[in-house]
């Protein structure tokens, strides 16, 4: 999984801590983060067209959630960043080895993609099973001043 994965992720948090109309910039996102604006806009855009943020034009807009924190998974961000495809691919590396290999299914009969696949089913699962609400009350039950100190941060950005 690549680092842009984190970023997203901490991107839809904080946005929780948003007031409903406000929207915050990529470049304001960006710099809370010290990254380039346009590494960060290509996330942001990715979790726009996922339908997870939404954007708005003008002086006053930016991005923020299109959906409630309870109705965004772990696993909407990540797919939304990495894509759907599974993490291990069966290439079916059986088929070089000796013997009869006619009409046989590795990817089905082969212990270690069946033990991938399920690897890969509870790390979706579990993904699945967590909001960004929840990491938001996570976050908040640990380091209460988070939220505050996340708007006052944004709001006292340069861009």
């Amino acid at each position: 999984m690549s680092e842009a994965v984190e970023w997203a992720l901490h991107s839809c948090v904080n946005l929780t801590w948003l007031e409903p109309d406000e929207a915050v910039p990529a470049a304001r996102l960006a710099e809370f983060y010290r990254l380039p604006a346009a590494y960060l806009n290509k996330q942001l855009q990715a979790l726009a067209r996922a339908g997870i943020l939404t954007s708005a034009p003008g002086p006053r807009g930016g991005f923020r959630l299109a959906r409630r924190p309870e109705d965004i998974t772990l696993l909407d961000v990540v797919t939304a960043i990495e894509g759907a495809e599974d993490a291990f691919r069966c290439e079916e590396v059986l088929r070089r080895a000796p013997g009869d290999h006619e009409g046989v299914d590795y990817r089905k009969g082969c212990v270690i993609s069946q033990s991938m696949r399920r690897a890969e089913l509870a790390w979706r699962r579990e993904l699945a099973g967590q909001s960004i609400a929840d990491v938001k009350a996570t976050v908040e039950k640990r380091s209460p001043g988070t939220p505050g100190a996340t708007r006052h941060r944004f709001a006292n950005l340069r861009t």
